[in-house]
């Protein structure tokens, strides 16, 4: 159970970390490693997430079944949205990511200009 809220924490960081980064700035380095694995897992089906390897180890230990797919397919996809919305929401996450990171881009050159709100 640890590990799938620690993926759930994981997907709420893809999509809502540079909004956190906002706030603290520092913390756009982790989110962009973040955005890179979740991209790479996306993009590179083969590729094995530690934490679904780590859950399936514990549902074994557990006396459970492992699955094949993946998280998202398991827990989210068909049940947070349809099926078929896959790509949309893909976009849609693309989209609030990339937003985030210009308000911190714009918000960093900001506050170095010395134009920020505020100041």
């Amino acid at each position: 159970m640890l590990v799938v809220g620690l993926h759930f924490a994981f997907l709420a960081f893809v999509i809502c970390g540079g909004y956190l980064a906002l706030r603290w700035p520092r913390l756009i380095w982790a989110h962009l490693a973040a955005c890179a694995w979740a991209a790479a897992i996306v993009t590179a089906p083969d590729l094995l997430c530690p934490l679904t390897v780590a859950e399936n180890w514990a549902r074994r230990g557990a006396g459970m079944s492992s699955y094949t797919e993946g998280f998202v397919d398991r827990y989210v996809k068909g049940v947070l949205y349809p099926s078929g919305w896959t790509t949309l929401v893909q976009a849609a996450v693309a989209v609030a990511v990339l937003t985030s990171w210009v308000l911190w881009y714009r918000k960093r050159r900001a506050t170095r200009l010395g134009t920020e709100p505020g100041m």
